[in-house]
């Protein structure tokens, strides 16, 4: 299995920052946020890494280099127009090949068995995909999922709308004794993701949307598997939660 880490972005709600390096590059007790992703990557027994860059991309790349220092083997991709994170996984297609791979932002950070915990649920079905979840969070921020008891994906909603979360309460969609499942945005792939990325238009809010790509493949009958993040998940999203991290 190979892993493919979304590092392109800016990060503009860190404002000042981000002036000089991308945000996964702002350190968390001392290493950057991409260092502990990489860590939790090594420890599941990944070696294939390809860090999707953009803004300060150089920054990145004179850090982890080839990745020999880390034990790591690291090819890197420019994402030159932030279109969305939908085309984002696409830099690294020739990179995947026929691989299965991890995908996640990087600004993502959780405890480094999650990323075993999302290989295990991988090998027990079938899947096209695998999305981690987690409870508590504001889903008009990221995303809702819903899952049959299976607990594989049948329907989501990107950042949803205080009408369009109604609208699923009022439908049966959304029950009061049930979790609400936020999208935590790790995921596993297979390369089939590529066929329904590259068929994606924009959405309303004027990017490609990765979630679009899922939403097509369970129309299209493709498992995706869910898996809940237990412990550690956390949204470096802001300069408030970077400052929690540090002591």
């Amino acid at each position: 299995m190979k892993a493919v880490i979304l590092a392109a972005g800016k990060g503009t709600r860190m404002k000042d920052l981000t002036n000089e390096v991308p945000k996964p590059m702002l350190r968390v007790q001392g290493r950057p946020i991409l260092e502990h992703i990489l860590e939790g990557l090594l420890a599941t027994g990944i070696r294939e890494v390809c860090l999707i860059t953009g803004w300060k991309a150089e920054v990145i790349e004179d850090h982890f280099g080839d990745g020999s220092r880390f034990g790591a083997r690291i090819s890197y991709a420019r994402q030159v127009i932030q279109d969305g994170t939908g085309k984002a996984p696409e830099y690294a297609k020739e990179f995947v090949g026929t691989s299965d791979f991890l995908l996640t932002y990087g600004d993502i950070l959780v405890r480094p068995d999650t990323y075993q915990g999302m290989v295990r649920r991988w090998s027990e079905g079938n899947f096209s995909g695998l999305l981690t979840v987690t409870e508590g969070e504001d889903v008009t921020k990221g995303g809702i999922n819903f899952f049959d008891d299976r607990f594989c994906l049948t329907r989501l909603v990107e950042k949803p709308s205080a009408a369009q979360l109604e609208e699923l309460r009022s439908s049966g969609w959304l029950k009061p004794s049930s979790p609400v499942w936020y999208n935590a945005g790790i995921y596993l792939f297979n390369p089939v993701l590529f066929e329904f990325t590259a068929r994606l238009q924009k959405s309303p809010r004027n990017e490609y949307e990765l979630t679009d790509a899922l939403s097509a493949m369970v129309a299209a009958r493709h498992s995706i598997a869910g898996l809940k993040i237990e412990g550690r998940w956390v949204d470096v999203r802001d300069p408030q939660v970077l400052a929690s991290l540090q002591a």
